[in-house]
């Protein structure tokens, strides 16, 4: 199979699922699942329309409680298209397989040309044999407009056809089983109608949040008799009659625009779309803009392995983070939702999933990057309001952001495996603001931008850094600072054992990273020019106590150790040890051994049982000199062993329920275990693929594991780091792959292409480049020119010790 194609044969009703979810096309305005055009959701299938940015809000009743949850809508579906032959049943692919007349389906996703096509052969009842090939985008060229051509054929017989092509606005947010007790009607219906001769239209709005949204189509078909239209209350379609003959085919085109109230440049949404699609070129010529436009994205992620399974995934997984997040994103006031345009998983919503996303894009679409940072940057002063109601200053950014950035997380859960609904205290989870942070100090690693830092980056970090430093809490018999009440990122423990109140103390993810923040914000102030430092001080009203303390807080933060190992949080040692092996034997897949427990009337916050990586997120996010300098800051002696002996202890103690854990263990045992390091990246690879992760792709591809693999990729294996202006560069090839290419963007510098052997590393800097790039591996840094290249040596895909002598 091409590295490029992603292929299904056969019509199998278990893994429409799935296959839906893996073939939504999109252009990061909106997306669409791939569906069948024939199919309403019916259990099997699930037609789904994302906007990026759309949500709304709706009460639900729910165990005795009314709440409150936001859901990213699911928009009118624009793609419903089947035929019947002589007023017989319209066509769906599952009641002709479920009567044998099936004779042959396939489905395939072009990534590099962001298409998909199905090949279809069916006989109805009468015998009647039908062959259909159908092309579908979701146009990268025009972030509005979708199209799909069918080609029928009618093979064995001759007689009247006919098409029926609507658009159906009775959609609902439907699509986890979970939500389904919760209220998913978000559209209510404003009307439909037809405009001569060729196009038709639909109208709705968000119930709570008030956004017009409007879907027109235009539906042409060769040699059309008559054309007929009905609709009732948020659902118009068009039947056209073509008398067919055997053999010859029969095309239809319908090319669908989508606006919404949001949207710029408009003056009304309906009319927007139907002059949209009135407007639009055939479905060849929008076809060739679109394939224009995914090259000059493909042209920004060079990235190939020698493997060509390997490459097919990743390519997949570029395709979809190109979906999800793409140029047309840098105007739109959004996020990245976790689990991409592509389901309705976590209901659309924002969490920390970014910060693994952003470093694909800050060194190949850095104002895609930019703009990602601005979402977090505009809801500043809901952050800075979540804060003060929990009593401090600073900025608290939420768990689970949507529209304006105020904490969406839900306060009930349920536990599909007992039936209950149990409190959630996720919210507690303070470190997303540690993340946005982070990815504000390596974006300006990455690209230089000194404006975008001083003019927002700052406020961002200034603002996080003083709500940590706030929260801190002093304790005068240790002369430490302590944070206590909050979860890391291993979800597995919201408490203590016995203790009513949920929350957990001196978290080392979260101490350590507040650390690292605080010194980053310091930093910041002495970066920038002394005008624009007061000048940002005085409008943040930030004083020269709080710099102080932000001071005195990174240099006696608490951080728990035991048994030689950096602590989860304090009292980690204290909890049971689990019987790993008797819940295998007796479960077979314990990724959600939380569930497991609950049902069973006990807890996981018992055990010494970890969901994914906490304390170890710490060595994916920072190198090791880092944590070094870090906890030499905080007055802890130097521990040579400290990585590799936390890495050990917490490993057999994870259960890797969460899609990002087994990416984060597989970059930490690149450094230990190479061969175990490569199969944790294959699994990770492979997630949403196989659907690895208990049926949950069908509900939203897992978009941060997907951008976790192209990372790890140009982080580990090509050992790509981002320190000051120098690109720094400790190549790690796993034995799985031999060789490693890739072409990034590097502080304004486009062109710098990167080929990794196991026994040679080779940087080019392209001719036309206007400034040379400093290089930094093996202890050595050197310069290369515009047009300029450097090799030198590996050992066993590692870098060779440093020589002394000049650089070449």
């Amino acid at each position: 199979m091409s590295r490029w194609l992603l292929a299904y044969e056969g019509y199998d009703p278990r893994a429409e699922g799935v296959r839906e979810a893996l073939c939504t096309l999109g252009n990061g305005y909106f997306a669409t699942r791939g569906a069948q055009p024939e199919s309403a959701a019916d259990g099997v299938h699930y037609p789904g329309t994302y906007i990026a940015g759309c949500y709304d809000r709706l009460p639900s009743d729910v165990a005795g409680h009314t709440v409150s949850n936001e859901d990213l809508v699911n928009a009118p579906n624009w793609l419903p298209l089947t035929i019947r032959v002589e007023e017989g049943p319209w066509f769906r692919p599952a009641e002709a397989a479920a009567r044998g007349g099936m004779a042959s389906y396939r489905q395939e996703l072009d990534l590099r040309r962001g298409v998909l096509t199905r090949l279809i052969r069916f006989t109805d009842e009468e015998g009647r044999t039908i062959r259909m090939a159908q092309r579908r985008i979701v146009s990268m060229e025009d972030p509005h407009v979708a199209a799909m051509e069918t080609t029928i054929v009618p093979e064995n017989w001759s007689g009247r056809l006919e098409i029926r092509s609507a658009l159906d606005g009775r959609v609902t947010n439907a699509g986890v089983a979970r939500y389904r007790l919760l209220n998913g009607a978000h559209l209510v219906p404003g009307a439909e109608g037809e405009r001569e001769p060729e196009s038709m239209w639909l109208s709705c709005r968000t119930a709570a949040s008030g956004i017009d949204i409007a879907v027109a189509a235009r539906t042409r078909v060769d040699a059309a008799r008559g054309r007929t239209a009905s609709k009732e209350r948020g659902w118009i379609a068009q039947d056209i009659e073509v008398e067919a003959e055997e053999g010859v085919p029969v095309t239809v085109e319908k090319v669908a625009a989508v606006f919404t109230s949001r949207d710029r440049a408009i003056e009304e949404c309906t009319e927007a779309a139907l002059t949209r699609v009135e407007r639009a070129a055939g479905f060849d010529e929008l076809l060739e803009r679109h394939i224009l436009a995914w090259g000059r994205l493909w042209r920004r992620c060079q990235l190939s392995v020698d493997r060509e399974d390997v490459q097919r995934v990743l390519n997949l997984h570029m395709f979809h983070l190109l979906q999800t997040v793409s140029e047309h994103t840098v105007d739109l006031d959004v996020g990245v939702p976790a689990r991409g345009l592509h389901g309705e998983a976590y209901r659309g919503h924002v969490f920390w999933d970014e910060l693994f996303v952003l470093p694909f894009f800050s060194i190949r679409f850095p104002e895609a990057a930019r703009a990602l940072l601005l979402y977090r940057w505009r809801r500043l002063p809901e952050a800075r309001w979540a804060a003060r109601r929990a009593g401090h200053r600073g900025a608290m950014y939420p768990w689970q952001s949507g529209a304006d950035g105020r904490e969406e997380t839900q306060r009930l859960h349920l536990n599909p495996r007992s039936g209950r609904w149990l409190p959630d205290h996720s919210h507690l989870q303070r470190h997303v603001g540690l993340a946005v942070a982070h990815n504000v100090w390596r974006f300006y690693e990455a690209t230089g931008d000194e404006e975008f830092l001083a003019e927002y980056g700052a406020e961002m970090l200034l603002e996080i850094a003083r709500f940590f430093a706030d929260a801190a809490v002093y304790n005068r018999a240790l002369d430490r600072y302590e944070i206590r009440g909050v979860m890391g990122p291993d979800e597995y423990h919201d408490g203590y054992p016995g203790r009513a109140v949920p929350g957990l103390d001196n978290n080392g993810y979260t101490n350590v990273l507040t650390v690292w923040v605080l010194s980053r914000a310091l930093e910041v102030l002495a970066l920038l020019p002394g005008d624009r430092r007061e000048e940002l001080r005085e409008r943040l009203a930030l004083t020269r106590e709080e710099i102080a303390r932000m001071e005195d807080v990174s240099r006696k933060m608490r951080v728990v150790f035991h048994d030689g190992v950096l602590s989860q949080f304090e009292g980690y040692e204290d909890l049971e040890e689990l019987d790993w092996d008797a819940y295998r034997r007796r479960y077979g897949d314990i990724r959600r051994l939380d569930r497991i427990l609950e049902a069973e009337g006990d807890s996981t916050n018992r055990y010494k049982a970890s969901k994914q990586a906490d304390a170890l997120m710490l060595f994916f996010l920072l190198t090791g000199a880092e944590i070094d300098t870090l906890l030499a800051r905080l007055g802890h002696p130097p521990d040579p062993g400290l990585i590799e002996r936390t890495i050990a202890y917490y490993l057999p103690r994870t259960s890797h329920g969460s899609s990002l854990s087994s990416l984060v263990y597989a970059w930490l045992m690149a450094h230990v275990d190479g061969e175990e390091a490569w199969r944790l990246f294959v699994d990770t690879l492979h997630g949403d693929v196989d659907d690895g992760r208990r049926g949950t792709t069908a509900e939203g591809i897992h978009l941060g594991a997907m951008a976790g693999t192209v990372n790890l990729v140009q982080r580990c294996y090509a050992g790509i780091t981002t320190r000051g202006s120098v690109l720094n560069l400790d190549p790690r090839l796993p034995a799985g792959i031999g060789e490693l290419r890739l072409g990034l963007r590097y502080r304004g510098h486009w062109g710098v292409d990167l080929s990794c052997r196991r026994d040679r590393l080779r940087v080019e800097l392209r001719p036309g480049v206007a400034s040379p790039i400093e290089v930094a591996c093996g202890g050595r840094t050197v310069t290369i020119e515009p047009g300029g290249a450097w090799e030198t040596p590996l050992s066993e895909g590692r870098l060779p010790p440093p020589s002394p002598g000049p650089a070449p």
